[in-house]
C-alpha cells in the first residue's frame, strides 16, 4: 500500500497527490474483493488449487477519473482470463463523467467549439471541436433504440406539432422536427417520439402516427392539433374512435390577421366569451353573438369558426377540469420554444444527425423533468377518462 506523500519543501501536505493515492488504494481493494467474489474463494485458500481457475498476478493501467489520472492501478486477473471487473469496461480507460459532462453541455446550448475550450481549460485536456462531436454522438447509438422502445396502450391525450428548423444538406433550407407528446391516463405527460422530414405534410404525419400505433399505441381518446390540410383525415385513419381538438389559439391567431389593426383587442375579447364559455351551449351562443356583430364589417370571420366549430369545440365533451390543457397544442409549443432558443446558438445544423442528437438530448431533459409532474386536472379527471375508454375500445 502506498503511504501518504510526504510533504514537499514548504511544509505542506500536496493534497491533490494524497487525494489520488486514497482513491487509488481504495480501487485496488474493490478490484481484489470483487476477483475473490468472481473466484469464489479468497486468496492463498486451499480449495483454489483444484477450482479450475485461480489468481494470476496483475497488470497496470491508467485510469482517468473526475480526480485526475489513476496512474499504475494494479488490477488483478484469473489464470483463465474470465474475469471482467464491473468498475469499468474491457480495455476502458477512464470513467464516464468527462462525456456526461460533454453531453450536457451540449444538450444546453454550447457549442462544440466552445465546450473544447472549456474542457481544455478546466482540466488541462485538449479536445477538438470534432472530439466533442464525437463524445456526443453516444447519444446517436441510444436515439434508435429510444424511438423504437414499447410505449403504453391508452393515451388519454396526444398534442401533434412540427417544429422548424434549419438543416444543410447541399444548401441551408427549413425543415420540419414531428413531435408528438401524449398523457396517459394518469395525467403525466411524455415526448413519445420525433421525426425529422424536409416539411411537413399530413401524409407524413400518418406514417409518424401508424409507427406509434405499432410500437402499443392502440387507444386514443383526443388528438389535439392545428389546421394543417388533411392532418385531422390522417390522424382519423390511424385512430378512428378518437376525438380531434382543433387549437383554438391558433384559429385565434389566424383570425386576428384577418382583421384591421384597430379592431383587434375588441375581437379578442369576443373571441375569449366563444372559447371560454362554461358549456357547449353557451359556446354557441357566443359565436351567434359574435357573428351578428362583425359581419357586416368582415363577413367571412364568423364563418371559418362556423365551419371549424365541431372541432373547435370538442373540448367542452372532456371534464371541466382539463378543458384548458386540451383546447390548444400550446404544451407542445412551449417545448418546441425551449428547443428553438436552443438551436438559437446555431445558425443552422450541419445534417440530420445533429438535429437528432440536439432533440434527443433535449426531449430526453424534458421527459425526466415531466415524469414527476401530474398535470393539474388529469387526477380529478382519471375516473371520467376511464369511463370513455371502455365505452370506445
Amino acid at each position: 500500500m502506498k503511504s501518504i506523500p510526504e510533504k514537499p519543501n514548504n511544509g505542506q501536505v500536496n493534497f491533490d497527490d494524497m487525494i489520488n493515492d486514497l482513491i487509488k488504494n481504495f480501487l485496488e481493494k474493490l478490484l481484489k474483493s470483487e476477483l475473490t467474489e468472481f473466484l469464489n474463494y479468497d486468496k492463498y485458500e486451499v480449495t483454489g488449487k483444484n477450482s479450475g481457475n485461480n489468481r494470476n498476478g496483475n497488470y497496470s493501467r491508467n485510469f482517468q477519473t473526475k480526480y485526475g489520472v489513476i496512474e499504475n492501478l494494479e488490477v488483478p486477473r484469473d489464470r483463465n482470463n474470465d474475469f471482467q471487473t464491473a468498475l469499468f469496461e474491457p480495455y476502458k480507460r477512464r470513467d464516464n463523467w468527462l462525456e456526461q459532462t460533454v453531453i450536457q453541455m451540449y444538450a444546453r446550448g454550447l457549442s462544440t467549439r466552445d465546450i473544447a475550450n472549456l474542457i481544455e481549460q478546466m482540466y488541462g485536456q485538449k479536445y477538438s471541436a470534432t472530439s466533442v462531436s464525437n463524445l456526443t454522438d453516444v447519444a446517436v447509438k441510444e436515439i434508435e433504440q429510444w424511438k423504437n422502445r414499447p410505449l403504453e396502450k391508452r393515451y388519454s391525450v396526444l398534442f401533434i406539432d412540427a417544429l422548424s428548423i434549419k438543416i444543410r444538406r447541399e444548401h441551408v433550407g427549413n425543415e420540419s422536427a414531428y413531435i408528438i407528446i401524449g398523457i396517459n391516463e394518469e395525467g403525466y405527460r411524455e415526448i413519445l417520439d420525433f421525426y425529422i422530414g424536409v416539411t411537413e405534410s399530413a401524409a407524413l404525419w400518418e406514417e409518424v402516427l401508424m409507427n406509434l400505433k405499432f410500437r402499443g399505441v392502440e387507444q386514443v381518446l383526443l388528438g389535439v392539433m392545428d389546421g394543417l390540410p388533411g392532418l385531422t383525415d390522417s390522424f382519423l385513419k390511424v385512430y378512428p374512435k378518437a376525438d380531434v381538438q382543433r387549437c383554438v389559439v391558433h384559429k385565434v391567431r389566424n383570425t386576428l390577421h384577418k382583421v384591421k389593426k384597430k379592431h383587434t383587442d375588441e375581437i379578442v375579447t369576443d373571441l375569449k366569451k366563444i372559447y371560454r364559455a362554461p358549456s357547449r351551449e353557451f359556446a354557441d351562443q357566443a359565436l351567434n353573438d359574435f357573428s351578428s356583430k362583425w359581419d357586416r364589417i368582415y363577413p367571412r370571420l364568423a364563418q371559418s369558426w362556423f365551419e371549424d366549430k365541431d372541432e373547435l369545440f370538442t373540448f367542452y365533451k372532456y371534464p371541466d377540469s382539463i378543458q384548458k390543457s386540451i383546447y390548444t397544442t400550446n404544451w407542445i409549443e412551449r417545448a418546441n420554444k425551449e428547443i428553438r432558443k436552443r438551436l438559437k446558438t446555431m445558425n443552422s445544423l450541419p445534417n440530420e444527425k445533429a438535429a437528432e442528437k440536439i432533440l434527443y438530448l433535449k426531449i430526453l431533459d424534458y421527459n425526466s423533468k415531466w415524469s414527476e409532474r401530474r398535470l393539474k386536472g388529469f387526477l380529478a379527471a382519471r375516473d371520467k377518462l376511464i369511463q370513455l375508454f371502455e365505452e370506445r375500445y
